[in-house]
Parts: C-alpha cells; structure tokens; sequence
C-alpha cells in the first residue's frame, strides 16, 4: 500500500529532515510512529499524502511509482488517503456537517446519499448535537474530534492522523482509537503520529520510531492486546459508522 525505499527530505537547503528511511505499509495494517518533536514524523506523512516530494529515494504508493505518476493522476490517488491535520484544516465558512461532507461531495455523491452516514458519525464522534455549528464556535477537542470526522468519512484506503488525541480527554481519545481499529478492520491501513505512549502500549500494534531522521528498526514494546480499545471504549452511541 506504501513503500519508502531509501527516502530522503530536505526543506530548501537545510539539512535533511529525513535520512534513507525504508519500509513498507502493507494493505490493511496499524501502525504507530513515533519519535521526540523535530524527529521527521510530520515530514514523513507529509510525503505520504503527496504535499511533498523526497529531495531522494523512492515512493510507491497503491503499486505506483510516486515519481512516475503524472500530475493529473495525482488528485486521484490523494482521494484515495484520509489525513487527521494536527492544525486541523476546517473550512471555517461550512458548518460541522459540510465540512464532514465535503469529501462525499468531491467523489460525486449525491446529498441523499450520505445525509444519515454524516450525522451517524458526527454522532459518534460526540457531535450529533453541534452538526450545524460553525468551526468557530466549537471548542480545541470538539474541531479535533469534527476534522477526524473528515477524514474517515469517506472510509478512505490509507488513513494518516498527526497527533490525533492530542485536544481531547482520554475517554475520547480511547473512542477515537476505537473509531480507527474499526476502519482497520474494514480494510484501511492506519498510521497514526503521536507522543503519547500510553496510547502506544495499550495498542498491540507494531511501532516505527524515527531518530533523528532516521528509522529505527524497533519501536516500544506492546503491553497489551490489540483489542483493548474495543474492550474499554464502547460508542457514545449503538450505531457505528
């Protein structure tokens, strides 16, 4: 699903932010990255989502050569990847709902069509009830928990999420992770940026930890199964997305 091969970044002519990193996502798996802030973790998902190009190595995403992809080919495989922005990126001039419906409206989906999946999932991410406020009118945990909502709506092939509980408590963090094993389950393939360790432990699931710029071979060790979230943090609500 992606494959780095000797993958190096620079910003300009600054030194390297990311240095000969290497490995693979394959289709439908969760892993964590990690590493100290300036580490490369924004910089490697960066490059993911096609934001930026590698200053070296090779990129393949869905089979395809990142390189040999034609401009115009570019958007498509974009709509093919979800992405949590650790700024958050709302539209401040659409409400909750259409900023959680914009994705739906790019692929061409009708407003009848995914009406009752938008507001099933604003339910679920605890926003059922502000689905027509403003971004401006929501609070720091309430637009992280509306911009998550944007990018799993579409159940997209990749998700990438940068500090994504990072402006939420921990009964909503466990939810929001929740929220990911589902769409793993269902087949996307998740990587989720962050500090916090705990989160990690608690997870079961396989770490790449970055140094510097470089990838180390071995992340923390897991503490327990990768069902504790499912066991810990049932939905708000019966109906899940």
């Amino acid at each position: 699903m992606v494959r780095f091969d000797g993958v190096s970044m620079r910003y300009g002519r600054a030194p390297e932010v990311l240095r000969d990193v290497t490995f693979d996502l394959a289709p439908g798996s969760f892993h964590f990255l990690t590493g100290a802030s300036g580490a490369g973790k924004s910089s490697l998902l960066s490059l993911i989502y096609l934001a930026q190009r590698p200053s070296r190595g090779l990129i393949d995403l869905f089979g395809r050569s990142v390189a040999g992809a034609r401009r115009n080919e570019l958007p498509f495989l974009r709509r093919r990847i979800g992405v949590v922005f650790q700024e958050m990126r709302l539209l401040e001039h659409l409400s909750a709902f259409d900023n959680v419906a914009l994705p739906l409206r790019i692929a061409g989906r009708k407003p009848e069509g995914y009406r009752t999946d938008v507001a099933e999932l604003l339910t679920w991410v605890g926003l059922g009830e502000r689905m027509h406020a403003m971004p401006a009118t929501l609070s720091g945990g309430e637009r992280q928990r509306l911009a998550i909502a944007r990018a799993v709506v579409a159940r997209p092939d990749v998700l990438l999420a940068d500090e994504p509980t990072g402006n939420v408590d921990q009964a909503m963090a466990l939810r929001i992770m929740r929220l990911f094993v589902e769409l793993n389950r269902l087949g996307t393939t998740v990587l989720i940026a962050t500090h916090d360790e705990d989160l990690v432990a608690r997870s079961g699931r396989p770490v790449l930890h970055l140094e510097q710029g470089r990838l180390a071979k071995a992340g923390p060790t897991p503490i327990e199964p990768p069902s504790a979230y499912a066991a810990e943090a049932p939905p708000p609500e019966e109906t899940a997305p």
